[in-house]
């Protein structure tokens, strides 16, 4: 049969506008905890990894103009160079957007690597536009945090997603 080689897709529900902008608003103050050393190097950007996963499963909802207000949102937020994260999450969206078709048919564990790259694209525009604007090289420890969105972008996905799944119905046939 010609179709045996695609995947199973689950048909889901609707998601809530609300349950967007409450995971968007969770994924803001995530990126705004007060961290240092180690543990800020490792966290990942929850607001990059949550816009990305709205603009693949919900691209006729969130796309770049809420990418771009979130992203002004963490500059504010950090003090950075306004404009700096919005740059990089609309860079970033724009690219979960023109793949978003190609993602869904993939698991989670297949679509990790190319968030991973997304996200790292997204790093680099952070750093790029921090250096011209005069900041020092914060080292190459700076990307770690793609590499660990990379690893949680599975479990980040499937919590996304239980809204969306249907009930089980007891009262319907087997």
């Amino acid at each position: 049969m010609a179709f045996a080689n695609y995947p199973k897709q689950e048909i889901l529900l609707p998601v809530k506008g609300s349950f967007i902008v409450l995971s968007l608003i969770m994924a803001l103050f995530l990126n705004l905890l007060p961290l240092k050393g180690v543990v800020l190097s490792l966290w990942p950007d929850f607001v990059a990894l949550v816009v990305l996963y709205w603009c693949i499963n919900q691209p006729q909802r969130v796309g770049m103009s809420t990418a771009f207000a979130m992203g002004l949102l963490m500059d504010i937020g950090n003090a950075s160079t306004f404009g700096q994260h919005a740059l990089a999450y609309v860079i970033m969206a724009f690219a979960a957007l023109v793949f978003h078709r190609r993602l869904l048919v993939f698991g989670f564990l297949k679509q990790a690597p190319q968030i991973g790259l997304m996200l790292l694209i997204g790093q680099s525009v952070l750093l790029l536009t921090g250096l011209l604007d005069g900041s020092h090289f914060p080292g190459w420890n700076f990307f770690f945090a793609s590499a660990t969105g990379t690893l949680l972008w599975p479990l980040l996905s499937s919590l996304l997603r239980i809204p969306q799944r249907p009930r089980s119905d007891s009262d319907a046939l087997s």
